[in-house]
């Protein structure tokens, strides 16, 4: 085992300190990753305040963690000694039930190992990239392309792959009308990668705040869902509606601006329940879906698409010692649009 450097959260209502965490050494199919960023996604806020469940504090969070790989086990096959790698969501999964066997491991039937707050395969709990260094399984140690900024690869771990993998599945590309719920750390990259897939791409936010910021990201249309004409103008319009928003929504509105066949798909998490109405559904034939990051390969998929169309998160970098003011200010919505921590400031 060793020791590193870490911050972390020692109660649901206490400011995250920081301290230290440790870290097994590598086993045969390990790699040890000095961590140069980390990203800070919503889901950190939401468990350590307890809005998820119960938590075992003290807790390091952080599910978007880009560096370099600085030592390795003897079996890995995959990383080298000075690659930049990535770590997302997971860090590790049965690998043996259908959907791990599928590359699915998001959905594994016993549960997949998150990167914070999981029970790990030693019975420890694993703590998160909040920290100067991890040690992960290679199978879930991702290659991040060299032309990608590194201190912006972070956010496309959680971010990235949580709009890219239902983008992909319900088929965004040329011909498709999609709608973004929200113009926030997730929404901004629905955006993003939905233009590049060749959609055509509507935002739909409270205000027209962002409505450059949208525009200039690739929508080529932004209204106010403030403005109840929105949803006249937009009724049985979309073929793909992505919600972002991870706060108590109105879905049946939004069911409503779907066409025949047409899919909303969850993928921000309120706490609390969002009823739909079923004769909403019935109307056209619509759906309503959730989508969970994605696996192993669809990571590296997203990645690579990424590097290829130049996509990258807009963010704002920060040291450790401003974590607990740029939670405040997630929360607040006030951040274009995700923050991102040097880790270099831990050291």
């Amino acid at each position: 085992m060793r020791t590193v450097n870490a911050i972390a959260a020692t109660s649901a209502t206490a400011p995250l300190v920081r301290t230290t965490v440790e870290r097994r050494d590598p086993g045969p199919r390990d790699v040890l990753i000095e961590i140069r960023y980390a990203g800070i996604c919503h889901s950190d806020i939401h468990t350590v305040r307890g809005e998820w469940g119960e938590v075992a504090y003290p807790l390091t969070v952080g599910h978007e963690i880009v560096g370099h790989v600085v030592e390795v086990g003897a079996e890995v096959t995959k990383h080298k000694i000075g690659d930049r790698v990535g770590v997302g969501c997971m860090v590790n999964s049965c690998r043996e039930c259908e959907n791990c066997r599928a590359g699915l491991e998001q959905y594994c039937t016993g549960g997949n190992v998150g990167t914070y707050a999981s029970v790990d395969r030693d019975g420890t709990i694993t703590q998160g990239g909040y920290s100067t260094h991890v040690v992960v399984d290679e199978d879930f140690v991702l290659r991040v392309p060299e032309n990608i900024p590194i201190e912006a690869v972070a956010p496309l771990l959680c971010a990235g792959i949580t709009t890219y993998s239902p983008l992909a599945h319900w088929n965004a590309g040329p011909g498709k009308k999609v709608a973004v719920i929200g113009m926030g750390g997730l929404g901004h990259m629905a955006v993003k990668i939905a233009a590049a897939m060749g959609a055509e791409v509507t935002v739909l936010s409270q205000t027209l705040s962002k409505k450059d910021d949208g525009l200039a990201f690739g929508a080529e249309n932004y209204y106010a869902t403030s403005d109840p004409a929105t949803f006249e103008a937009l009724a049985n319009t979309f073929d793909l509606i992505i919600n972002t928003v991870s706060a108590q929504t109105d879905i049946n509105a939004y069911l409503r601006l779907l066409r025949l066949d047409g899919t909303l798909v969850s993928v921000g998490a309120p706490p609390e329940p969002l009823p739909v109405r079923a004769f909403v559904l019935f109307g056209a034939r619509r759906s309503f879906a959730g989508s969970s990051i994605g696996g192993i390969a669809e990571t590296q998929e997203m990645l690579d698409f990424c590097a290829e169309k130049g996509i990258a998160p807009e963010i704002e970098l920060i040291d450790a010692d401003a974590v607990n003011e740029a939670y405040e200010r997630v929360v607040a919505s006030d951040v274009r649009y995700r923050f991102v921590i040097d880790i270099d400031s831990l050291r």
